[in-house]
């Protein structure tokens, strides 16, 4: 039995959670970065008797679209999949059922979903520091527990019920779109490793506000801190979320 660790994880936060949960299983993984742009997700077929985490980051309440398009070109044959969302302290409102469907879609037969809180990526007042000691202890203990059902028939694992609902809310468009500043030395970075293909080799500066999907791996990447977004606009969301955020939210599982 090996596991197939399949996560989109732009900035680092899901990666954390995905870790954790399978390092609790002492099995060999194996690691599908739905981040990288190059790689032919159509030929990755997982068997009967593997198990796949796929980990993404909740955008708006929705699975990124970009992550949707690459998980549906993976397939299962009924393997069993742990679904999970990692949210950044606000709300995860519609992400595990549509990564729920998703993944059923594919061929996967989910046997366990974890809603976890990590770092926000843009504002990341919020939920600071997480997944922390705490969070970690936590998931362990989920992680334990979906080895034990993993571990049992899989014929007898009945249809989670996962909250969301269908049809899922409307997607959001990218509000925030990274520039870089004067402090860019055109290193060609933050094009190479866009999930999204948004920034021309040929102009490293801007990023193509219609590809982008906000997912700031560009400015987390930049070994010069060059690229930013717009301050004014983080500091007006912040406050937005402030009365949402501020209360620290546990983590969730539905087995």
């Amino acid at each position: 039995m090996k596991v197939s660790q399949i996560v989109f994880s732009p900035t680092g936060g899901t990666e954390k959670i995905a870790e954790v949960i399978t390092g609790a299983w002492g099995l060999p993984v194996t690691k599908i970065d739905l981040s990288d742009a190059e790689t032919d997700y159509s030929s990755i077929r997982l068997k009967k008797d593997d198990i796949a985490v796929i980990a993404v980051p909740s955008y708006g309440g929705r699975v990124p679209g970009l992550a949707v398009q690459r998980i549906s070109g993976i397939h299962g044959d009924h393997t069993p999949c742990v679904i999970v969302c990692v949210y950044g302290n606000r709300a995860y409102e519609d992400t595990l059922v549509e990564l729920n469907d998703v993944a059923v879609q594919n061929g996967f037969q989910v046997i366990a979903a974890i809603a976890a809180v990590a770092e926000h990526s843009i504002m990341h007042q919020y939920a600071a520091g997480r997944p922390d000691t705490e969070d970690k202890s936590e998931l362990y203990s989920f992680a334990k527990e979906i080895l034990e059902k993993i571990n049992s028939d899989p014929a007898k694992f009945p249809a989670l019920q996962i909250p969301g609902n269908r049809p899922y809310k409307k997607a959001g468009g990218a509000g925030l779109v990274p520039k870089a500043g004067s402090g860019c030395i055109n290193c060609g970075l933050c094009a190479k490793q866009c999930p999204a293909q948004a920034i021309s080799k040929e102009n490293l500066k801007a990023a193509d506000s219609k590809k982008c999907i906000s997912c700031m791996r560009c400015v987390v990447r930049c070994p010069h801190s060059a690229r930013k977004v717009n301050g004014a606009m983080v500091s007006a969301a912040a406050l937005a979320m402030k009365k949402v955020c501020f209360v620290r939210k546990g983590n969730e599982i539905y087995i």
